[in-house]
């Protein structure tokens, strides 16, 4: 079963792109068990586990940054200007406790306002007009507690496991989810025969852009790169709504098509057989965002790429919930194409 500590102290990290310093430092201390650690110059971080023939190359990776905000002002009142890092819809953060992380010790707290309807019925909700209240009396005053513009803003987290016990939820799950799974498989994969080189590891800057994944495919040149990152299911929505796809703790998410990488129909078919073959429990997945894998298939002259999706509820929020038999799911998905993978399964697939 999942590491529970393990997802708590990755959730519990704050890490916006290109501020996933804390989260690379957790990322390494835990893969060291690996025969090399490389990372690339943006900032992402890997470890490369030697297969027996090493004549193919899979790089299985998450990604290291949350959606967040960022400082970008102090007003004379002493109220912090925001703007948001990666996609998040601004009414999320309303009322929202959250953090400016000023370094590795120290973290001020405050609250996003929210205009009481005594005041205003009609307010007008948007980054530009947010403020973040930490209770500072003026703008001198919210300079000496530490505030400078550039510094992350990350929700506070809640972890918790529902009364059930068959879920968590918590912040960052896009994509610490990956990371923590990641990780899971660095501990798992000394006991299994491999044929391939193994890189696994976390990328940088995905949610501006997919930056990380560009630069740490191209250092590595995989023939195969899976991503493993959490997509949004519709399970709470009606059946007959067109965002209804995807459900907890129906399996791993085949996803067939994003609008950036389209699944080869022989990998589809691969990965059909491959679950089905290790009773592995898998649903169908079409998305309207991509992933790592739409970067990464570029590299080089070409990768197959693909994603390996973790199912969760209100994902780019403060707070996702996923279910921990789908997380069991993606990993022994993860592991079994490892072991499966060679040089000449990769001439089946191309």
């Amino acid at each position: 079963m999942s590491n529970l500590k393990l997802y708590e102290q990755l959730s519990n990290l704050s890490g916006i792109a290109g501020h996933e310093k804390a989260v690379r430092k957790f990322m390494r201390e835990h893969l060291q068990n690996s025969d090399e650690i490389i990372q690339d110059k943006l900032g992402g971080i890997f470890g490369v586990y030697n297969g027996t023939e090493n004549d193919v190359t899979i790089m299985i990776a998450a990604h290291m940054d949350e959606i967040g905000m960022m400082v970008v002002g102090i007003t004379e009142q002493g109220f912090i200007r925001i703007m948001p890092i990666g996609g998040i819809n601004p009414e999320v953060m309303v009322s929202q406790n959250v953090e400016i992380i000023v370094n590795e010790e120290k973290k001020i707290k405050g609250i996003v306002g929210a205009m009481p309807p005594h005041i205003s019925k009609d307010n007008k909700i948007d980054f530009e007009t947010m403020l973040l209240d930490i209770g500072a009396d003026n703008k001198e005053a919210a300079i000496k507690m530490g505030v400078k513009i550039g510094q992350q803003v990350t929700p506070v987290n809640n972890f918790y496991v529902t009364e059930d016990g068959k879920k968590i939820v918590g912040k960052a799950w896009d994509d610490r989810i990956g990371c923590a799974i990641v990780l899971e498989i660095a501990e798992e994969i000394k006991k299994i025969n491999h044929k391939a080189k193994v890189i696994l590891g976390g990328t940088v800057q995905e949610e501006v852009g997919l930056r990380g994944a560009t630069v740490a495919s191209n250092m590595v040149l995989p023939d195969m790169f899976i991503a493993i990152d959490v997509s949004p299911v519709g399970d709470f929505l009606s059946p007959s709504h067109p965002k209804a796809i995807g459900k907890l703790g129906d399996g791993f998410l085949v996803r067939y098509f994003d609008p950036r990488c389209i699944m080869n129909e022989k990998v589809k078919e691969y990965f059909e057989n491959l679950a089905e073959e290790k009773n592995i429990k898998y649903q169908y997945f079409k998305s309207s965002g991509g992933t790592d894998a739409a970067a990464a298939q570029y590299a080089g002259d070409g990768a197959i790429a693909t994603t390996i999706g973790v199912p969760g509820r209100y994902i780019h929020t403060t707070a996702t919930m996923v279910h921990l038999e789908d997380l069991e799911n993606v990993k022994k998905m993860a592991l079994a194409v490892i072991a499966d993978f060679s040089k000449e399964r990769k001439a089946e697939l191309i």
